[in-house]
């Protein structure tokens, strides 16, 4: 500003002792290394730039002169190396998209006695205090047998009739919600749907007038470095907006069996949970959900629910208040390194099906134990996690076409899925994972029922009945029920005597490990007494002659690796590769 103000008089004087105290520092071109014209920052004071003109007073003085030169030389190519950083602004979409972004509060009745221990304090003036001080009665005398919890959250508006979408744990066990709008305004709220394995609700309110709402874009089309911006609720200060970018896709952080969640730096903090997370055209492409600090607030790693995931449970939540997702009846495990190399797959990649269960849509024969699922419905599997989420996208009754590896060759079936819900499996899914690691739609392991495993018996899915005489004891020659090593492993013949040693069900089938070897490789991958050893190469093993026959034959073929499918005492069952090296 100061070269249009001043006098050209003044304006020679004031360039000319700029350029001498610059000359006598020794700081020649230093303050123009950053400097190019038309190109400050708004808000930024631009320094004078050297021109002809500027040097001109001083003919005498030969210092000046390379500051005069330098800029005009190091300018252009410095600053063509600045970078763009980001959009201008955002208010402009913000404005458009705060309206339909609300607050929600909830209040819980709650025994004295739940929960107790000392109650959390709250900072002078933190917006929270009154929230603690009505929470957790910390005035004495002031107890009775019951009191309120409230929380705080996130929510927006899908439809302008009323429904809403937030997070499941927002909600979760409220007696009460409420939902603030922008303007001020406040409705009462009911709830239509929840999906804990999804963390989503949908909610409904009665406006008297249409509401602004926003609609879920496509996910999938989102790259990593791609802004996007996040509105919310944090710490109950009200709409509050945050940009930042998406920092990486497909994250799992173990909060479900269908994590696929979006990775994204812009600051989500406590309250944020249930919010949108916009992309630049104003569409939802995530619902926010988690976040990782070790302090409460946002460093920078928060983690949204993507819409390719959400707006199908959306859908199922509204037009039934439930979801209703496909179920294929299978155990899984992750196909490792060495697996992959026992298979004869160049990579490890696939889900390896340790089990079927019995009665379930694939208990026809269609997928079998040991089998390598490589692509459903179209969709590859990369990893044995991608399995559980695309089979519970899928529609419940449809056929699809799965590719499996088996016997070392693709092979194409088709199935029927069933629905997860309707299976008594599913919901021993649930009790059998306290943890929250759920295993629906593809895992389903119940330990507690034998009669669920897949028995791995002359190639058919019909089980011993207990107290029967074991079907494949005929078959053993004599000299079977002689101990034999191999792998590491002392095996025996699976007897009544061994049966009730190791407590082995008799639904169990196959040979039974009596000794480990410690240090060997069969320990080093976890087999220990009382495991027994089902197949060898997706062979059933009747006796340990034959495991040790198989090995040989292995070896023989130049595999490195040995695949055992193993059951434990009560019949669960898991592949394992073992080095035969």
């Amino acid at each position: 500003m100061a070269p249009t103000i001043r006098s050209p008089f003044r304006r020679t004087l004031a360039l000319m002792a700029s350029a001498a105290i610059l000359a006598q520092a020794g700081m020649n071109g230093v303050a123009y290394a950053q400097t190019a014209p038309d190109t400050t920052a708004p808000g930024v004071v631009e320094p004078a730039p050297a021109t002809p003109e500027t040097a001109a007073p001083a003919p005498a003085s030969p210092a000046p002169t390379p500051p005069v030169q330098a800029p005009s030389i190091q300018a252009p190519s410095i600053q063509a190396g600045v970078p763009n950083n980001g959009p201008a602004s955002v208010a402009d979409l913000a404005e458009g998209l705060l309206d339909a972004v609300v607050n929600i509060s909830t209040s819980q009745n709650v025994k004295d006695d739940e929960g107790a221990g000392p109650a959390p304090r709250a900072p002078d003036g933190s917006p929270f205090q009154e929230f603690f001080n009505d929470f957790f009665n910390k005035q004495q005398g002031n107890k009775g047998p019951n009191h309120n919890v409230s929380s705080l959250g996130s929510g927006f508006v899908i439809d302008p009739a009323g429904y809403i979408v937030t997070n499941n744990h927002v909600i979760e066990g409220a007696d009460d919600i409420e939902i603030n709008f922008a303007n001020g305004s406040k409705l009462k709220a009911k709830l239509i749907g929840t999906d804990t394995k999804t963390d989503l609700s949908v909610l409904k309110v009665e406006p008297k007038a249409p509401l602004k709402s926003v609609k879920f874009g496509d996910s999938s089309t989102m790259r990593i470095g791609d802004w996007v911006m996040a509105i919310g609720n944090p710490f109950g200060f009200g709409g509050s907006v945050t940009v930042g970018i998406i920092s990486g896709r497909g994250r799992n952080i173990n909060a479900g069996p269908y994590d696929n969640f979006i990775q994204t730096d812009a600051a989500i903090n406590k309250g944020n949970s249930g919010g949108p997370l916009f992309n630049m055209k104003g569409e939802v492409i995530g619902i926010n959900t988690a976040i990782i600090s070790p302090s409460g607030g946002s460093i920078g790693i928060g983690f949204s629910v993507p819409s390719e995931l959400a707006s199908g449970v959306v859908d199922q939540l509204r037009e039934y208040g439930e979801t209703r997702r496909g179920w294929l009846g299978v155990r899984i495990q992750p196909v490792t390194d060495d697996i992959a190399d026992s298979l004869g797959l160049d990579t490890a990649k696939g889900a390896l099906v340790a089990g079927v269960i019995k009665g379930g849509p694939v208990d026809d024969g269609s997928i079998k134990a040991g089998d390598v699922i490589l692509k459903f419905d179209g969709k590859t599997v990369s990893e044995m996690r991608d399995l559980p989420r695309v089979v519970a996208e899928s529609t419940v009754g449809k056929e699809v076409d799965v590719v499996v590896l088996r016997d070392g060759k693709e092979q194409t079936v088709k199935v029927k899925l069933g629905r997860l819900e309707d299976s008594d499996q599913a919901a021993a899914s649930d009790d059998a994972a306290p943890d929250g690691s759920q295993d629906d739609g593809v895992i389903t392991p119940d330990p507690g029922e034998n009669n669920d495993m897949d028995q791995p018996d002359s190639g058919d899915q019909a089980q011993p009945t207990p107290g029967k005489p074991d079907q494949h004891q005929g078959q053993v020659s004599p000299d079977a029920a002689t101990p034999k090593n191999v792998l590491g492993l002392s095996l025996s013949l699976l007897s009544a005597e061994t049966r009730k040693a190791f407590g082995i069900a008799e639904s169990v089938d196959g040979v039974v490990v009596t000794e480990v070897t410690p240090g060997s490789a069969s320990a080093e991958k976890g087999l220990k007494p009382g495991d027994v050893i089902v197949e060898v190469a997706q062979e059933f093993m009747k006796s340990p002659d034959a495991v040790a026959a198989k090995v040989k034959s292995l070896k023989q073929e130049g595999r490195r690796n040995a695949q055992l499918m193993i059951a434990s005492a009560n019949g669960d069952l898991r592949f394992v590769a073992v080095p035969m090296e």
